[in-house]
């Protein structure tokens, strides 16, 4: 199969598209003929070796964790899904940029998306998804979402809107209409947050969740008056010591199914800002790592 790999840590020179042996499924997975992959922040930090402390990987290692395809091979064990069927989800921390990938989670992918749309779903929507559980029920109450406009952000958006929430949500003023769009009330980061919190949200901010690890934790704290009324899904290193909830990406199929089902209700509709092909590889990582992404970047196979 042809895949993306990388055969040391570095830049995105170090990327390279070449043939490489097709892997099995093993018990409880599945294996896809890969027609799109996402491309998330964390797999040019694992390229680059900026994680390797915490998140080594064996060499060569195929870039990407989630995609979309066709299941072609199914593990022992494995029931409910057969082969042919359109399916997006999770593997392991390496893989999915490739012909062939194995899923140890996944859904039905709905009619409603497209193979980049699903592809662009997996690990936005269940980072978002725990973020957001982390808080509670949504209904009726107003949230604040720092960092909307991105991947995860987008997805928390949606979701808590379709879950009852008044969503405000932070990002720069190029991506206020795009917010709009998908049900958010738009408002700049930074300095003066507050005080513009105060006039869209007279009655207060309930609950907050992070996505953008930019140093705002504190701040965050402040707005919602509670460390317990905030998530962060991205500022792992100051959660602890401020007492917010941590949630993480898991490669669990009921949060895949719950956004599959959103998208089949087209109350989540996965945004995917461009497609790069698979000899594009390294100007997707490049795109990726200078930020400002407005919702997904995926690859396509």
């Amino acid at each position: 199969m042809r895949a993306a790999r990388f055969h040391e840590y570095g830049d995105t020179s170090t990327l390279i598209v070449e043939e490489a042996p097709e892997p099995q499924p093993g018990p409880g997975e599945v294996r896809i003929r890969v027609s799109a992959a996402s491309v998330n922040p964390v797999d040019w930090k694992v390229r680059s070796g900026a994680v390797h402390a915490v998140l080594p990987v064996d060499m060569p290692a195929i870039p990407g964790r989630d995609a979309a395809g066709v299941v072609d091979a199914l593990g022992e064990g494995v029931q409910g899904v057969s082969i042919g069927d359109r399916v997006f989800g999770l593997g392991g921390l390496t893989g999915a940029t490739a012909e062939v990938a194995v899923l140890s989670a996944w859904a039905a992918t709905p009619g409603t998306w497209s193979e980049e749309q699903a592809a662009a779903a997996g690990l936005a929507s269940v980072t978002a998804l725990n973020g957001l559980k982390a808080l509670g029920p949504l209904e009726g109450r107003t949230l604040l979402i720092e960092g909307a406009a991105g991947g995860v952000g987008s997805a928390a958006v949606e979701i808590a809107v379709a879950e009852g929430a008044t969503v405000i949500g932070t990002a720069s003023e190029r991506n206020h209409a795009f917010l709009s769009s998908i049900g958010a009330v738009p408002t700049t980061y930074g300095a003066g947050l507050k005080e513009r919190l105060a006039e869209l949200a007279p009655g207060g901010i309930d609950l907050v969740l992070d996505t953008a690890a930019s140093g705002s934790l504190a701040d965050l704290i402040t707005i919602a008056g509670d460390p317990a009324r905030v998530s962060t899904v991205a500022d792992y290193m100051n959660a602890e010591r401020l007492g917010v909830h941590m949630a993480n990406a898991e490669n669990n199929p009921a949060l895949l199914e719950r956004a599959a089902e959103l998208g089949r209700q087209g109350r989540y509709t996965p945004y995917v800002e461009r497609s790069f092909s698979l000899a594009e590889i390294a100007e997707a990582h490049a795109h990726s790592e200078r930020g400002r992404v407005r919702g997904k970047i995926v690859v396509t196979l």
